[in-house]
């Protein structure tokens, strides 16, 4: 009798980059890279490319929330990656969807802005998202720019872990804050793992670079992606970070468009 084999499924909901380097395009490339089965739920069709973004426009709440049903109703999944949401309408639309299907491994890039320094989020959209998203995650992936928005304060070098435990909604939330705009040959990440309570530390070379258009949606997808093959969350992360990391050095080397390129996605299959 043959046996019948199951996907490691997930899901993202996010934006569209016809440049292929962010959003939905990377996010499905980095699932399947790492091995699982990649499906969508377009927020908003984004005109960008390497050098900046262009123009928004949002997909009606109703259709967003209808593919999310339609791909939960009929495949199921293993994990969710939330990244650009838009507006507060938006957030409060995804967030009542998503509770009808209590899914355990949300995983939230909180998408503020482009790499190339465009706003992806309308501001009064971050109230909604600490409110109603963020306590629904298993973990949040936030830049050092966007926790300092979360937290509404500056944040210090020596207060990344203070910055991680307050963004957690008391130790509800796991928080991966991310070192990339930092200054420095070495970049830190901290990692909060809300369910042990325990810090992390996970450091790295910076590589010299401009090739880092898509790095936090391809971050967060790969944390999803080995969450769904049902690593524990700390070694999801480590994973995550580890692939992502292999991603920007092997990209490093392409030259793809006139602003910031994406990484490689695809290292481990082909130059």
């Amino acid at each position: 009798m043959t046996s019948i084999h199951q996907y490691r499924r997930v899901l993202t909901v996010a934006g569209s980059d016809p440049s292929g380097g962010a959003g939905i395009q990377a996010d499905l490339k980095t699932v399947s890279a790492c091995g699982c089965y990649g499906m969508s739920a377009i927020t908003a069709i984004v005109d960008e490319d390497t050098a900046g973004v262009y123009g928004v426009y949002p997909v009606p709440e109703a259709f967003v929330c209808g593919q999310i049903r339609s791909v939960l109703d009929d495949i199921g999944a293993d994990a969710i990656k939330i990244g650009m949401l838009y507006s507060s309408s938006l957030i409060v639309a995804v967030w009542k969807c998503l509770a009808a299907y209590s899914p355990r491994n949300i995983v939230l890039d909180p998408v503020m802005v482009s790499t190339s320094g465009n706003k992806l989020l309308q501001m009064d959209a971050v109230q909604t998202l600490k409110e109603k998203l963020i306590p629904a995650a298993r973990i949040i992936t936030p830049n050092f720019p966007e926790a300092a928005v979360l937290l509404g304060s500056e944040i210090k070098e020596t207060d990344f872990i203070r910055a991680a435990k307050e963004l957690s909604c008391n130790r509800r939330v796991s928080v991966l804050l991310k070192a990339g705009h930092l200054r420095g040959d070495t970049l830190t990440d901290i990692f909060y793992n809300a369910e042990e309570d325990a810090i992390v530390e996970l450091a790295s070379r910076r590589i010299n670079t401009c090739n880092t258009h898509g790095t936090g949606c391809t971050l967060s997808s790969a944390i999803a992606a080995f969450l769904a093959h049902r690593l524990p969350l700390t070694e999801a992360v480590r994973q995550g970070k580890n692939y992502v990391y292999q991603a920007i050095e092997t990209g490093a080397a392409y030259k793809t468009g006139k602003g910031h390129g994406p990484v490689h996605h695809f290292f481990e299959w082909w130059k």
